[in-house]
């Protein structure tokens, strides 16, 4: 027994209900849950969809056609489905988020459309009232029922006489709201219904003026029989163009019934884009879902578009996408793993279907790849890299070079692959996408091949050292030339090497890139993160400006007298070596660039006018 003190106060707590706004429910649903108010007329159809499946699960015989007629008065869709009882309009249609299809939910995903018990209200985002007059199947005896909702959120129920509705089913009747009329407008409300509808299995007709118009096609095209395989692949290319509004490159069937999904992948004709992942249309046991529904397939399947319908996917409550569960986790697998198959196949029996392919996605196969090193096995001979031999395939690149080096960037590659061609060294391009990845697998498939990092260290040590004595002659000019380039942060080596085409090779690894955006942070900072940053400045590596003692341009250095133009000629010869990177260009060097090449008219311009006094 609880003993209370004079201060405290027995409170009962008082029980109540929310209460529910329906045009702020309306207004959430029109502009948040929905993306437009087109979906009033796919939630009509799935209501009577889901009617007429109940009802054909105890009465294979029962009609299944579902009538949408337009006049004046607004539009109905009349559906022979299961229809309910006075209990039943009570317990579903006048409680928002009360399913007749929630008691079993499995039982939903696999049979019915609808989960949720709020698309009835999607209506009252193009109408004023809603009247639906229904008649159960399950229970003969009783009598039909109207219910008549507004959008201010009342409604009335009231039972019919037999006569005035005899046969079990639905009609729900909408009234426009003001503002929304052409919502109803039979050619919208036509194209709604076959957007939505085209692939339901049960017949639906829209009546207007007296005009029946059909508006499903039967059977989806992947399940129809053709005479050829030829006339079966031309159909389903016809109808992915139709669909999707593109000309496919190619085609993947995805026949999964186990996974419940069926459908077509279609290639695209143009590369895609690998940071988006690919947008899809999809069918939930005929009804159109959305359009752009993502996440069916794995991210790097970014070069398909699919058209499939499911029986087993879950969709989201606005039912314009797919909820991310396990099952769908199960199916991206699946899907993935038949655009593999595909893939394998046409390698295997139709290298030029690949090629085709190829031409136009080498990249999203390089994505796959990287995944599946039994993918890449199988495309190495077909899939090209850039290096020093020309781009080639790695299997024909390894057999030349059995330690393979793998740049960083696509700058590094640029800055030494044709003097690493030159002395025979083999180089791969890994500054594109997939293709570092990519080469680091070789050691697993191709026993004896060894891939290592590039070096700068690389390149210098297999350049021909010079003869001292023929150093010993160019000590001046490498001395001037190492002082013109020590505020750049750049060393000055001379060595001799092919092409001769290039007079001088700018080398610098990664340790001193990031040295050099070290120094050019101390610049701008403080005293104390200056003091911070040149300690990490001990021992820190630099770039270097590697002659070529072959190069005829550099043996004309030793002409030079005067030492303001010999250093012009040295910051020249390093602006050409940097631009040979094809990097960006710091504003430093762009500064050096500029001042070399106004050194260099100033002198010409000398030269010309003295050339022409002598003349004269």
């Amino acid at each position: 027994m609880v003993e209370r003190t004079p201060n405290s106060v027995a409170a009962v707590a008082d029980s109540y209900s929310f209460q529910v706004d329906l045009r702020g429910i309306v207004d959430l649903l029109s502009h948040h849950l929905y993306s437009s108010p087109r979906v009033y007329l796919r939630e009509l159809l799935q209501n009577a969809v889901d009617a007429v499946t109940a009802r054909a699960q105890r009465d294979r015989l029962a009609p299944t056609a579902i009538r949408i007629t337009i006049d004046e008065t607004g539009l109905r869709i009349a559906d022979p489905g299961v229809g309910l009882t006075e209990a039943d309009v009570h317990r579903f249609l006048a409680t928002i988020g009360r399913s007749s299809k929630r008691d079993d939910l499995e039982g939903a995903r696999r049979e019915f459309l609808g989960q949720f018990g709020i698309g009835l209200l999607a209506c009252f985002t193009v109408a004023e009232t809603i009247r639906v007059v229904t008649r159960s199947a399950s229970d003969p005896s009783a009598a039909p029922v109207e219910w008549v909702a507004a959008a201010d959120g009342t409604y009335s129920v009231r039972a019919l006489a037999p006569k005035d509705f005899p046969e079990p089913g639905t009609t729900v009747q909408l009234t426009p709201r003001t503002g929304a009329e052409s919502w109803f407008a039979p050619r919208r409300v036509i194209e709604l219904a076959r957007e939505f509808g085209s692939l339901l299995p049960y017949a639906v007709t829209v009546e207007s003026g007296g005009v029946v118009v059909p508006i499903t096609d039967g059977p989806p095209v992947w399940r129809r029989d053709y005479p050829s395989q030829v006339e079966r692949r031309a159909a389903l290319l016809d109808f992915g163009e139709r669909t999707l509004g593109f000309t496919p490159l190619d085609l993947i069937e995805l026949d999964t019934d186990l996974a419940g999904v069926s459908g077509v992948a279609y290639v695209l004709a143009q590369p895609g884009n690998p940071a988006e992942s690919s947008a899809h249309r999809v069918y939930l046991k005929g009804m159109l879902l959305g359009d752009a529904v993502r996440g069916l397939l794995p991210d790097w399947a970014f070069f398909v578009r699919c058209v499939i319908d499911t029986d087993s996917l879950r969709p989201t409550a606005s039912r314009e996408g797919l909820y991310e569960d396990e099952r769908l986790s199960i199916i991206r697998e699946v899907l993935g793993d038949r655009v593999r198959d595909w893939l394998t196949e046409i390698a295997a029996e139709q290298p030029q279907r690949l090629a085709a392919f190829l031409a136009v996605h080498a990249l999203g196969v390089k994505a796959m790849a990287t995944h599946s090193p039994e993918l890449f096995q199988i495309m190495m001979p077909h899939l090209t890299f850039e290096t020093t031999d020309g781009r080639v395939p790695l299997t024909e690149f390894a057999r030349n070079h059995p330690v393979i080096r793998v740049t960083t960037t696509v700058e590094e590659f640029r800055q030494v692959s044709s003097t690493a061609a030159a002395q025979g060294i083999g180089v791969v391009n890994g500054g594109y996408a997939y293709d570092r990845e990519l080469v680091a697998l070789l050691p697993q498939l191709l026993p004896g091949v060894e891939v290592i990092d590039l070096d700068a260290a690389t390149i210098t040590a297999a350049l021909d050292p010079v003869d001292p004595e023929e150093e010993l002659a160019l000590t001046p000019i490498l001395a001037l030339a190492r002082a013109t380039m020590d505020p750049l942060s750049c060393d000055v080596i001379l060595r001799a090497f092919h092409p001769v085409s290039v007079p001088a090779l700018y080398l610098d690894g990664r340790a001193a890139r990031n040295e050099r955006t070290r120094a050019e942070t101390a610049i701008g900072a403080n005293a104390l993160w200056t003091e911070i940053l040149d300690a990490l400045d001990a021992a820190a590596p630099r770039a270097q400006l590697v002659l070529n003692y072959n190069s005829p341009v550099v043996r004309r250095l030793t002409r030079i007298s005067d030492p303001d133009f010999l250093k012009t000629a040295v910051e020249s010869l390093y602006g050409q070596a940097l631009l040979l990177t094809h990097r960006p260009l710091r504003a430093a060097d762009t500064a050096l660039l500029n001042r070399a090449f106004g050194e260099f008219l100033s002198w010409a311009t000398q030269r010309a006018a003295g050339a022409g006094e002598e003349t004269e």
